[in-house]
């Protein structure tokens, strides 16, 4: 990436922004939490922009934002999940997720970029991929540390099986994102997109 405009650090800051709201967008509005077999499912946006960014950015500016987002919790600032900031977010069996923006971003961006059409087909099977590293991740990360510092036995299959309510909503927030970009693409010039 070339040197960074001021126009390209307030895109990435947006975006940091939207993270954060998206972390804890059901401590503001927690019918958002979905009920699912006695549980309930938080409606977190945070993949969702993830993705977004790296369509609206590109791979090398949204995944700078990303790594801007996770710099900043990591830091101390409150911009994790229920208001948690500082490296032991990560001590948390969902910490991997957090990690996983960066690429999701990346290859969310990189797969946009490669194709020479902009349409909501394009867009929704980049933001499938991104939503696909996402979950690789996350869910790795999360059997090692269940089955290592957090002592828990747990096979791979079951730390998958108990995500699935979280990737089909993902998934449709991933499409939700697709369309979005599609009209945003209408309004505003493509060179915009790219900051790269």
């Amino acid at each position: 990436m070339r040197g960074l405009r001021p126009i390209d650090l307030t895109y990435g800051a947006v975006f940091i922004c939207l993270m954060a709201i998206g972390a804890n967008i059901t401590v503001w509005f927690p019918f958002l939490a979905i009920p699912i077999g006695g549980t309930s499912v938080p409606l977190s946006l945070q993949t969702f922009f993830a993705i977004l960014a790296g369509l609206m950015l590109g791979k090398k500016l949204g995944a700078f934002a990303m790594i801007g987002y996770v710099f900043i919790g990591v830091c101390g600032v409150p911009v994790f999940a229920g208001f948690q900031g500082g490296p032991f977010a990560f001590v948390d069996p969902t910490g991997g997720f957090i990690i996983s923006f960066v690429f999701t971003a990346f290859v969310t961006g990189w797969l946009a970029e490669s194709s020479k059409k902009a349409n909501t087909i394009i867009y929704s099977i980049a933001g499938f991929f991104g939503l696909m590293i996402n979950y690789a991740v996350g869910i790795t990360y999360m059997y090692i540390a269940m089955n290592t510092w957090l002592q828990l036995e747990i096979s791979y299959g079951l730390a998958a099986t108990g995500m699935i309510p979280f990737f089909i909503k993902d998934f449709g927030f991933t499409i939700a994102a697709a369309l979005f970009m599609v009209t945003v693409l209408k309004r505003i010039p493509l060179r915009w997109q790219r900051a790269a």
